[in-house]
């Protein structure tokens, strides 16, 4: 079962042993940060922290910190659970390509009847602040790194809609907070809400925008999946947990927020207003510079009357970002399918951020089909933003990344099997010698057939294996051997 609330996930946390209260002050300025890390790279509890410096209202922390307390917040057993469920209602009609991807997707909406409910009353009302009453330096923000350009707000909801289209779009971005009433947004510029704030400025409109802390897991979750510009999150979350998701007006601007969130931030977004934000200690392991970014001003607060709030702290793998990448991963499978029916499976290495580097398996078909692949994975969506693919026969583990190392590095005469292309790379990204772009390389590491060059006497060598009769004969006789 999945969690209506945070609380309500806290509180079962708490039950089973897996959630730590500090009740000590901490100071969000460093210290919190660097408990956190080693907490989450030891792989500890879930923590609460109760008596933040500076701020009345506690700090919930590395709750998404484990495979298993994801896996938990989430109502599953397994990442395979949703993965599975999303292919059976795609079979037996499954759809092809980007359009396909969309049809998949409202099918899947219409099937488990999961929109999201309206509600008129909602405990993220029952205190609402507004104009100078608003005070954000009592919501905890935490100074990370040594070297960030200011206190950050990790795990904020973003609101938008497209000003023409009137189409939602759920995000989870970093907010630097400025001042008592200022928040930076880093919308880097493949991002939805980017293009919302872009057409919004356009026009000379202001952009309304509804930030939410503390939400239903599944909710949490959704904001980070990356869905089309299209789809609605609060669907996907919705399907998730398998019930509708409440949702209520905001006070001062024309968006919905979750009914059942801790905190919410009200503003409007005034076109070209911007203020210098970060550098900030990114989930990429290092700092990404300074830029500037649209800063938004907060009317209104609204909030429970005694809130919690939620935050990760991110830097170098691992950390809390990994099970919200593995889930991903497992989840869009089917999907990414979809688009790419040749893939076998995927993997996304957490050590390289879950988009610089894809292993991908295939079952090959005709020379020069992993050539093929790469190229389809560089015009999928977020996908294409992957700067190292490495495509390897269908029986080979991509999980196991003792056995993709041996496929790569054996598999490949980089004179033929390397390709090497230029395009879009993450905002993020710092080894491109520009932002935006850069290059990218594949790797074919599958068996070669003659048709691709590989002409050589003997054809591919056979892999080595042992002998199947001696093997079972050994496993029979193993406690013989002493061993």
């Amino acid at each position: 079962m999945a969690y209506d609330d945070l609380r309500s996930f806290l509180r079962a946390l708490d039950r089973e042993g897996d959630l730590k209260r500090i009740k000590v002050e901490v100071d969000p300025y460093l210290e919190i940060g660097e408990i956190v890390d080693r907490v989450n790279k030891a792989g500890g509890p879930a923590l609460l922290f109760e008596n933040v410096k500076g701020s009345p209202i506690p700090l919930a922390m590395n709750v998404f910190g484990t495979d298993r307390r994801l896996l938990k917040a989430l109502g599953l057993g397994s990442y395979e659970e949703i993965s599975e469920k999303i292919g059976g209602l795609l079979k037996p009609e499954l759809p092809h390509g980007v359009g396909g991807l969309r049809e998949a997707f409202g099918k899947l909406g219409s099937m488990a009847h999961v929109p999201p409910k309206k509600v008129k009353d909602a405990p993220v009302h029952e205190v609402v602040l507004t104009g100078d009453q608003v005070d954000l330096d009592a919501i905890p923000a935490l100074f990370t790194w040594p070297k960030d350009g200011g206190s950050f707000y990790n795990l904020g909801l973003t609101h938008t809609k497209d000003p023409e289209t009137g189409v939602r779009n759920l995000g989870l971005y970093r907010l630097q907070r400025h001042d008592r009433r200022t928040i930076g947004m880093h919308w880097q510029i493949h991002k939805d809400s980017h293009n919302h704030y872009q057409v919004a400025a356009r026009r000379g409109e202001r952009l309304p925008v509804a930030i939410a802390f503390g939400c239903p897991p599944a909710v949490t979750y959704a904001s980070t999946a990356p869905l089309p510009g299209d789809i609605d999150e609060y669907l996907f979350a919705g399907f998730l947990q398998g019930r509708r998701v409440e949702m209520v007006d905001c006070k001062t601007v024309p968006l919905q927020v979750p009914a059942n969130a801790e905190v919410v931030l009200e503003g409007w977004l005034e076109p070209g207003k911007m203020l210098p934000e970060g550098p900030f200690g990114d989930h990429t392991g290092f700092y990404t510079p300074q830029e500037d970014f649209p800063a938004l001003t907060i009317d209104c607060v609204t909030m429970r009357r005694r809130p919690l709030l939620q935050s990760i702290v991110v830097g170098r793998p691992p950390t809390e970002d990994g099970p919200l990448g593995r889930a991903t991963e497992r989840f869009f499978l089917p999907l990414l399918k979809i688009i790419i029916p040749d893939i076998v499976d995927y993997h996304l290495p957490e050590s390289g951020g879950f988009h610089n580097c894809a292993i991908v398996s295939i079952d090959k078909k005709y020379p020069k089909h992993a050539q093929k692949v790469m190229h389809a994975i560089w015009g999928a969506h977020m996908m294409s933003l992957t700067k190292l693919i490495i495509v390897v026969d269908a029986d080979c583990d991509v999980h196991n990344l003792h056995e993709v190392s041996w496929r790569a590095l054996g598999n490949t005469d980089y004179a033929r099997d390397l390709t090497v292309v230029e395009g879009p790379v993450d905002h993020l990204d710092h080894s491109s010698y520009q932002k935006f772009w850069g290059g990218k390389a594949g790797i074919d590491a599958t068996a070669k057939w003659p048709e691709e060059g590989y002409t050589r006497d003997g054809g591919w060598p056979e892999m080595v294996e042992s002998d199947p009769r001696i093997a079972d004969r050994v496993t029979r006789r193993w406690k013989e051997y002493g061993l």
